[in-house]
């Protein structure tokens, strides 16, 4: 169970690390697209501002030439009034100054809405010029922005291909990861032959003392010379 808990576990960090280098490769193809795209983006924002803010100039010049027609329609009235009066007809000078007085209510009724038509043209202007100069200053953003990302790479790069360490894909990243697996082999290669050395030196100590004899026997034999001695005298 441990063997297989480690092998699943380095498999494990092998395909994490892959994965990982797929998505930073992914995410460096990627980036000056989505960093271009964003302005683009913006840019289409900004033309549907200038859209709205055409339509807008757009009503309030209506508006505005709607207001100076019956402008000048009250004018032409009152001055054929005037016409009408010195010709000693009232009653024709009365019918003209009463569509004099119609101009006067479409001029008045006009009046507020042209206003507000003129502030949403002016708001919106307001608004497209600041979209305009964001979107340029985005854009100048995003230009930097990639320069420094690449160049923030290509330095991390070099500081890893100097130090040996981080996950980046180099070559001298890979050379130090053989390093250290050649010597944990040599470390338990060492290991190996000084536990089969040690079996050895106790099986060589067993055969010298079985060519020595046993403290017994011994005892035995000397045990047999005392009682020779014994009987002889």
């Amino acid at each position: 169970m441990g063997f297989l808990s480690n092998w699943f576990g380095r498999g494990g960090r092998i395909f994490r690390g892959k994965m990982n280098r797929a998505m930073d490769t992914a995410e460096d193809a990627t980036f000056e697209s989505t960093v271009r795209q964003t302005v683009h983006d913006m840019r289409t924002e900004l033309n549907k501002a200038i859209n709205a803010s055409a339509s807008a100039m757009s009503n309030h010049n209506r508006l505005e030439a709607d207001f100076q027609r019956w402008v000048r329609q009250g004018e032409e009235w009152r001055n054929r009034a005037g016409v009408a009066l010195d010709a000693g007809n009232e009653d024709l000078a009365r019918k003209a100054l009463a569509k004099k007085a119609e101009c006067d209510q479409q001029v008045e009724a006009l009046r507020p809405a042209i206003e507000q038509a003129r502030a949403a043209s002016e708001t919106l202007k307001q608004q497209v010029a600041e979209l305009k100069k964001r979107l340029e200053d985005a854009d100048r953003a995003a230009t930097t922005l990639v320069a420094r990302r690449n160049a923030a790479k290509a330095q991390r790069k070099v500081a890893e291909a100097l130090s040996g360490v981080g996950e980046a894909d180099n070559a001298f990243a890979a050379l130090k990861g053989f390093e250290e697996s050649v010597a944990r082999d040599e470390a338990a290669a060492k290991a190996f032959a000084t536990l089969a050395a040690t079996g050895k030196a106790d099986d060589l100590e067993a055969e010298f003392a079985a060519l020595q004899g046993s403290p017994s026997g011994s005892v035995e034999a000397e045990l047999e010379a005392l009682k020779r001695e014994r009987a002889g005298a």
